[in-house]
């Protein structure tokens, strides 16, 4: 039982860090342009190739 009392702490420290990381990810802007990525990697102009 004494066990319970260092990973009830450590459990809700990590979430806390989880939800602040998700929070940073949200100011940031990170998921304004869901579509974009799918549609940029059909799209030539953005090739890593190379051009001969």
């Amino acid at each position: 039982m004494n066990v319970l009392a260092y990973l009830i702490p450590v459990s809700l420290m990590l979430g806390a860090v989880g939800l602040i990381g998700f929070l940073y990810t949200l100011r940031s802007r990170q998921y304004e342009d869901p579509d974009g990525d799918s549609r940029r990697i059909l799209d030539e102009s953005w090739d890593d190739r190379p051009k001969p």
